[in-house]
């Protein structure tokens, strides 16, 4: 039987994070089938000018081409899945995650797999596995909030989930929807004064530059999801579908694991560069999860599944 060839294309910075998790899956998959796959890791630019006659394309086009099997792998914001099943909305929630452990609990339990199905009848695609591309979120600009009245009327860049767009207006920040991969130019540009990011991104998307202040706020986490075309999944047989899952599972809790390892490492980068690193006290926290509270009733049909997070804790 000739090998098969997955087209794994990266499409979110830092790569090297993202290489990283698909090196480990390739190790994996390839010491139980070495002779079945040929796994390609590729960025968008990499793929356009290999395999689409040089015409770019961009992170929002990964489910489309999943889905018309122009490639087989890819991982994407779980914000943008949320386009397709609103149920991944709830992982935005505002305080959901008490602790990493927590996280891979619901990843890697009923409820990680049950969001992970339904991608298949609403998106097209097989889901395999949850990775954090960063953690928990911080926001990083100009202005450091010590406490929440610190982000009345302030500038907030956030993702284009409805989510994080109430739980800033929740504490009276302006909301201003946009890329993370902009969020550098707005605030040098006084668009935005700060932005939702996380720390690997910090560097690797150049917020460093244009930031005076790291706010340490885990408010919420930022996740991405391994993909696979379905076609091409149910082209695999069992045997071998099971040695991708389960090798994207370990790929998918190693860019986890090295994603919390970069956050110390980037906050001594930050002291170093003079980039304030700020923490809210206790109490300020406390009032940050009070004043963010309604925003689990202001989406009910998120109910069942926040109920399900919670429980997994």
């Amino acid at each position: 039987m000739s090998k098969k060839t997955i087209r794994w294309v990266l499409a979110h910075e830092p790569i090297e994070l993202f290489i990283r998790a698909a090196k480990v899956f390739a190790a994996e998959v390839n010491a139980k089938a070495p002779e079945a796959l040929e796994i390609e890791v590729m960025t968008l630019s990499e793929y356009s000018e290999k395999y689409n006659n040089g015409v770019v394309v961009s992170k929002h086009e990964l489910v489309d081409l999943l889905n018309a099997g122009k490639i087989e792998m890819s991982q994407t914001y779980t914000v943008t899945l949320g386009q397709y099943d609103h149920e991944f909305r709830a992982l935005d929630m505002p305080f959901l995650f008490e602790s990493h452990d927590h996280a891979s609990r619901v990843f890697e339990g009923p409820v990680g797999e049950a969001l992970l199905s339904g991608l298949t009848e609403k998106a097209g695609v097989k889901g395999l596995a949850f990775t954090y591309s960063g953690g928990f979120r911080i926001i990083p600009g100009t202005e450091a909030v010590r406490k929440i009245e610190d982000l009345r009327g302030m500038k907030v860049r956030t993702s284009f989930s409805p989510v994080a767009i109430e739980t800033f207006k929740a504490v009276g920040a302006e909301t201003v929807p946009m890329e993370l991969e902009e969020l550098s130019d707005a605030v040098a540009k006084a668009d935005v004064t700060i932005g939702e990011s996380t720390y690997p991104r910090v560097y690797a998307l150049g917020q460093n530059e244009v930031s005076k202040f790291v706010n340490h706020s885990e408010h919420s986490l930022f996740l991405t999801s391994i993909l696979i075309g379905q076609d091409f999944w149910a082209g695999l047989g069992e045997d071998l579908q099971a040695i991708v899952a389960d090798a994207a599972k370990v790929a998918a809790a190693h860019e986890r694991e090295i994603s919390v390892a970069d956050v110390a490492k980037t906050q001594a980068r930050c002291e170093a560069d003079g980039i304030e690193v700020v923490r809210m006290s206790e109490e300020e926290v406390a009032r940050f999860k009070a004043a963010t509270a309604g925003i689990y009733g202001m989406f009910p049909e998120l109910a069942d599944t926040v109920a399900k997070i919670r429980a997994a804790k």
